[in-house]
């Protein structure tokens, strides 16, 4: 990672160097941080912002669920998201805001403790890498099943969820593999470690619902509404390990991941073995639309 020139921290672009947290900070030791991540990318009307407002929003809906008091509303985190942006004179980039209980009272229970918010940006390119983007990853089925609502709330962007994650990926590429895909409780495909999953068969696009243990994805939200557009049949429903390995096309979506495809699972390969027609019809119209090329879509871009 290049480290940038300004973090903004509680209301203050400061450099870099002076973003510190002490070692007491509560959600070092008890994971009470929710987070959203942004990306922003160059458009040929120049730098844009992807749906913004919709990450914070989610990022106070999550503080909401871990009844974490947020010092700055949606409005005003909005505007910090382009404050740093700007600072760094990034014409693309990624943007990772953190909210946290900070010092104060020790114990599980964050108390009166702050809450700190910082907005970190740095210029990411693929996540999950360019020939990941262009010809499939290999996923893994782990072992680490999806939390559920009953231990932790899913729908909550918080760091304490993503300890599941991080064992899900060691796993996966100890084991080989790029990434993880998680089933729930009940056996049924939920998501990447990080990233919402979809399959294609005959020709309808299908994603895991709510229930099933998967968050609310902004970039799922997009990939719907373009292939709805599309005129691409959608349904969201359970879906079975076996429906999964017998698809004729899958991809991930986030922030990070974009639009990824996936190309074998376990072993098994998908459709084709590579990015199946349905899937780079959906991932290039993503693209064009994040890139400014598409009028249409403009609502989701925030032009800087």
């Amino acid at each position: 990672m290049e480290k940038a020139e300004k973090i903004w921290l509680n209301g203050e672009l400061i450099p870099w160097g002076e973003a510190r947290v002490h070692v007491l900070t509560h959600a070092l030791h008890y994971g009470t941080a929710v987070f959203e991540s942004v990306r922003c990318y160059e458009t040929t009307r120049g730098s844009a912002l992807f749906r913004p407002r919709d990450h914070m929003q989610r990022l106070a809906d999550s503080a909401k669920i871990y009844q974490m008091n947020m010092p700055y509303s949606v409005d005003e985190l909005c505007i910090a998201v382009r404050q740093v942006v700007k600072a760094n004179g990034f014409k693309e980039c990624y943007i990772r805001p953190i909210a946290y209980y900070g010092v104060g009272e020790m114990g599980v229970n964050p108390g009166q403790n702050p809450v700190d918010v910082s907005l970190v940006a740095w210029e990411w390119g693929a996540y999950l890498g360019v020939e990941g983007m262009e010809k499939g990853i290999r996923c893994k089925i782990s072992s680490w099943l999806r939390i559920d609502s009953r231990m932790l709330p899913p729908q909550a962007k918080a760091s304490a969820n993503y300890g599941n994650s991080v064992l899900a990926v060691l796993e996966a590429q100890e084991c080989g593999y790029d990434e993880a895909i998680m089933l729930n409780l009940a056996g049924q495909v939920c998501e990447g470690a990080g990233e919402n999953l979809f399959i294609i068969k005959n020709g309808t696009l299908i994603t895991p619902p709510l229930s099933a243990g998967a968050l609310s994805g902004i970039t799922m939200d997009s990939a719907i509404t373009i292939a709805r557009d599309m005129g691409i049949p959608f349904v969201s429903r359970d879906i079975s390990r076996e429906e999964l390995f017998l698809a004729d096309e899958a991809f991930l979506t986030g922030t990070a991941a974009e639009v990824t495809p996936i190309r074998e699972v376990d072993g098994r390969v998908i459709g084709n073995g590579g990015r199946g027609e349905l899937t780079a019809r959906i991932q290039a119209k993503f693209f064009d639309i994040v890139r400014g090329k598409d009028e249409r879509y403009y609502h989701w871009l925030d032009f800087i």
